[in-house]
């Protein structure tokens, strides 16, 4: 898999419409979830894409700090149906915690994981933090990420 980051200013039409229709295949049809994915926090965000192929296939944005939380944040992890069990998740978190990590010259990310990830989120570094929470009717919990 090869990752591009860019902040959305940077993106392309085809880039961004490739990253929407990624988000709303997982986030909106896939977990039947009708919720407003446009949230006002990506023109904030840098865009991490990974391609197979000219394809994107994974997608996640880095959130600076004071947007969603004090410190960095990542979210909208996605990976293309038809590409998982291929570790791109992984693959995926590891850029976006180094890039978060050297880009804020932090040693801590806070995510809002979707509590039935909560084992791939610790696997990847984070640890849960409080209780689990509704988010759009799906049970989440703080996970921390902590060098």
């Amino acid at each position: 898999m090869r990752f591009k980051i860019k902040k959305f200013k940077e993106l392309s039409l085809l880039e961004l419409y490739a990253i929407m229709q990624l988000r709303q295949e997982i986030f909106v049809v896939e977990q039947n979830c009708p919720y407003v994915d446009a949230d006002g926090k990506d023109a904030q965000c840098l865009h991490m894409m990974g391609y197979v192929k000219k394809q994107l296939v994974a997608y996640a944005r880095i959130v600076p700090p004071g947007v969603s939380y004090k410190t960095p944040s990542i979210g909208r992890v996605v990976v293309h149906k038809d590409h998982r069990g291929k570790k791109y998740a992984y693959a995926l978190m590891d850029v976006c915690v180094i890039d978060a990590l050297k880009r804020y010259k932090t040693d801590t990310i806070t995510i809002s994981a979707q509590l039935y990830l909560k084992k791939f989120y610790t696997q990847a570094g984070f640890n849960a933090v409080g209780e689990v929470y509704p988010e759009d009717n799906i049970p989440h919990i703080k996970m921390v990420y902590r060098k």
